[in-house]
């Protein structure tokens, strides 16, 4: 698979203060990313320094294969939402965002088109002829979603774009940023782990400036090998082990906790556990596959 973003021993410091330290990873083409890591992990320098803002230290950043970004080369090819944009509050929302496609070197019938799609997109068409000052947080917030998936981007980075957001937006921007996957990159920065989890398919946990585990969600959360089974009551599992001794059997509580070797499938796990537990009248309420994303961020971080 072909890579949209590849970051090599990224290092930048401020003053005292080290931000990146040898920080390393790569984003596939075509997937939606997850960039999670505590306050401080080096994130948003992360982007600022993708998005030629900040100069690194020492490292290497190659964007789909033509090296740093660059003004001229990489015109119309990346776009970034910064966490904390602001946007020019005297214009409307569709001067705003016609001036950013004319920019990237749109026609002004291309740029009317692209502008009012996009609003449309985030659902702001009514304010369109508002002015930015009279907007809402969340409504300004919204449009700079929509500046960065003007025209045909790449690869997009967004930092924490539905924040400030009711959980009906967040819903539609998630279904937004899915219809994006496999057209171009996106990679976004966010506290929200449910979120990220229902919407990315490839994630990245930095820590201190350094890359701690990286790949795809399946991966990272195990959900090849590692099944949840909750139930009414604990049963005992001694006739199960003896069957299948291949799989680890934990309790946690009311759940069973199975842990498979590599290449076993969810199918196949559930066709030996399943049938015990009905077996044994466990009362079996749900599976689960895999672990959740927070649960394998607080785990391999150490909380």
């Amino acid at each position: 698979m072909s890579c949209a973003l590849e970051i090599t021993g990224l290092r930048k410091r401020y003053g005292r203060t080290v931000a990146l330290d040898g920080l390393d990873f790569r984003v596939p083409a075509g997937v939606i990313s997850g960039l999670v890591g505590p306050n401080g992990a080096g994130k948003t320098t992360t982007f600022g320094v993708v998005g030629g803002f900040i100069r690194a230290d020492a490292g290497r950043v190659d964007i789909g294969g033509r090296g740093p970004h660059r003004p001229r080369r990489h015109s119309g090819k990346l776009t970034v939402l910064p966490q904390d944009c602001e946007l020019n509050p005297h214009v409307s929302p569709r001067q705003l965002l016609r001036y950013y496609a004319r920019l990237q070197g749109m026609t002004a019938a291309a740029a009317n088109r692209a502008a009012d799609q996009r609003l449309e997109q985030v659902a702001l068409s009514e304010r369109a002829s508002s002015r930015v000052k009279e907007l809402s947080h969340g409504m300004r917030r919204r449009i700079a979603v929509a500046q960065a998936l003007l025209g045909d981007p790449e690869l997009v980075l967004l930092d924490e774009p539905t924040s400030g957001l009711d959980p009906a937006l967040v819903v539609r921007m998630r279904e937004l940023f899915v219809a994006q996957r496999g057209r171009r990159t996106l990679v976004i920065s966010s506290h929200n782990l449910q979120e990220l989890e229902a919407t990315c398919d490839h994630i990245v946990f930095i820590k201190g400036g350094r890359c701690e585990r990286s790949g795809t969600l399946a991966e990272v959360t195990q959900q090849a090998m590692l099944m949840r089974y909750r139930v009414e009551r604990a049963v005992p599992l001694t006739d199960l082990a003896e069957a299948s001794p291949e799989l680890q059997l934990d309790w946690e509580g009311n759940a069973l906790i199975v842990q498979a070797p590599s290449g076993w499938t969810a199918s196949q796990i559930n066709g030996e556990v399943v049938p015990h537990l009905l077996r044994a009248e466990a009362g079996l309420l749900e599976i689960r596959q895999g672990t959740s994303l927070e649960d394998a961020y607080l785990a391999g971080t150490d909380g």
